[in-house]
Parts: C-alpha cells; structure tokens; sequence
C-alpha cells in the first residue's frame, strides 16, 4: 500500500497567522495517501513544516487551538533595542519547553529553513543545526522580530525575497511539488466566512488585548511604543503587499506541480485565535486543489 502512495516535496511559505492553514494541507494531504518526504519553509512555513518533521505536529495543534489572546500577549517579549518591537525569545523558549529542540539532520523528513542575511541581501538555506534557531531566524519579520544573530549572521525573515521557498526542493527524488502561498489573492466579500456576533466578539477583545498591551508598555517606558505599534501595522500592509508580487514572481518563473493559495486576507498576520478556523480552511484548500489537479 505505501508503494502507491505519492511522494512530494512541500513548500509552505510565510504569513503569520495564515500560516495555521499549513497544519490543515498536511493533514489532508497524509490522510490521502500522500508521502511528504521533504520540507521547504520560510517564516510560519518553518515553523509549522519544522514541528511536523519533529513528529510533533499534533501537539502544535492542540495547544494552537487552545490559546486564547491573552496567551498571545503574554508570550511577547518586548524588545529595547530599536531593531524590533519584540524579542521572540519567550515564543520560542515556550515552543522548546513544549516540544523539545531537535537538530535538523536527526529529523526524518529532510527539512529546509529559509531566513535572510539583511547585511548581504542573501537567502540562507538553513538545514542543520538546531531546529528552534532555524526557525527563530527564519520568523524574523522586521520591525515585529529583532534579527537572530545565527553564527554572527543576523538573520530576518526569508519571506522578504522568498516567500514560497521553492528552490531548496530542485533536487528532491519526488513525485510532486506542493507549494502553499499564503499571499494568495483577495477573497471577494461573498466568499468570505460570515463572523457571527460571537466570533466578532472574540476578534474585537483580541484587538483590545493588544492595544491593552501596547498602552501599558508606553506608560511604563520612555520609548514611543504605541506610536511604533502604528508603524508596524502600516509596514505590515506594506510587506504583505511586496511578498503577494513576489511569490507570483517566482512561481510564474519555478511552477510548482500543484500550488494551494489562501487568500491574504483570510486573517490578519497574529490573529493566532483564530487557529481553528484557519486549519480548517487549509484543509479544505488542499482537498480542493490537489484532488482537481491530481486525478
């Protein structure tokens, strides 16, 4: 039975919390007879792509769907130094805590992470090592992040010149390459979920909590933090606009075999309580994409 199976490359690329929908493409993509031999990530996709090599997958998913927005306040670290508004540290000490760091070249699916050298203007294909420090560099959204000082390299995210990492799979003896954009286009207004009164509810305190948090770091520091926070929110809108150009660029120029889009506007970049809703949306999305253009 397993020799019918098909193998593939998976190429999840980067998008904050959209990237939740990563957990519901490899869940359809195992229960159908789908072998994922190898991983290509940048940002969110290392994240998600890196705990899914570990074997640890489900446990990200459970504890995901479990934190509420609170939880998300208090795992942000905040950062003085200028370079970003936060450290990432706790994240990423948390995610150790929760699953245990690994070093990539024990994993049993070969993994890539995709981060950028900001002093060279270079991709680095990180591919060995620590599993958390190729995933904190390569989740360095700059201005959200500080860099991640990786062999005195600083590091930021690699979704700023490859969003949807293809290139590290060139080489991989499989059958098929997934890519997974979550810079997809617009979802138009009727395709939309409808929030209920409930779910606005919980987005709104979520918005709340946020501003809660950045209103008492202003009130305890010297530094403008709030004014910061609005800087973000525009580069946000700014580097989700410039990653859309150049994903299609570089999947117009290295066509994956099957490509999965989730629209960028599916959720907002922390929107991580809305994990649920985002790994089902992943999972219809692969049914959807890969069994058209597989049969």
């Amino acid at each position: 039975m397993n020799s019918n199976k098909k193998t593939i490359s998976l190429v999840l690329g980067s998008g904050g919390a959209r990237g939740l929908a990563h957990i519901g493409v490899i869940k359809w993509l195992k229960e159908n007879n789908f072998e994922i031999k190898s991983i290509s990530g940048c940002s969110i996709g290392s994240l998600i792509g890196g705990i899914y090599a570990a074997g640890k997958l489900d446990q990200l998913e459970k504890w995901m769907c479990s934190i509420t927005s609170k939880d998300i306040i208090s795992l942000l670290d905040i950062s003085w130094d200028g370079s970003g508004l936060f450290k990432g540290d706790k994240i990423i000490n948390t995610l150790v805590e929760f699953i245990g760091d690994i070093q990539i070249e024990y994993l049993p699916i070969h993994f890539t992470a995709v981060a950028v050298d900001v002093d060279a203007e270079k991709e680095v294909w990180i591919n060995s090592g620590s599993l958390f420090d190729a995933i904190r560099a390569s989740i360095s959204l700059p201005l959200f992040f500080t860099p991640f000082n990786y062999n005195g390299v600083y590091l930021i995210d690699g979704g700023v010149l490859n969003p949807v990492p293809i290139a590290p799979t060139f080489s991989d003896p499989t059958d098929l390459t997934i890519a997974v954009n979550l810079g997809g286009a617009f979802s138009k207004p009727e395709n939309k979920k409808i929030i209920s009164p409930s779910q606005e509810k919980v987005e709104l305190s979520f918005q709340n909590s946020i501003n809660e948090f950045i209103q008492n770091l202003k009130v305890k520091s010297k530094t403008p933090i709030k004014q910061n926070w609005g800087m973000y929110e525009v580069a946000e809108k700014a580097f989700d606009a410039m990653q859309g150009t150049i994903a299609r660029q570089k999947l117009a120029a290295y066509p994956p075999d099957i490509e999965i889009e989730i629209a960028r506007n599916a959720c907002g970049t922390l929107e991580f309580n809305r994990a649920s809703e985002m790994i089902d949306l992943g999972y219809q999305k692969a049914k959807e994409y890969a069994l058209n253009r597989t049969n």
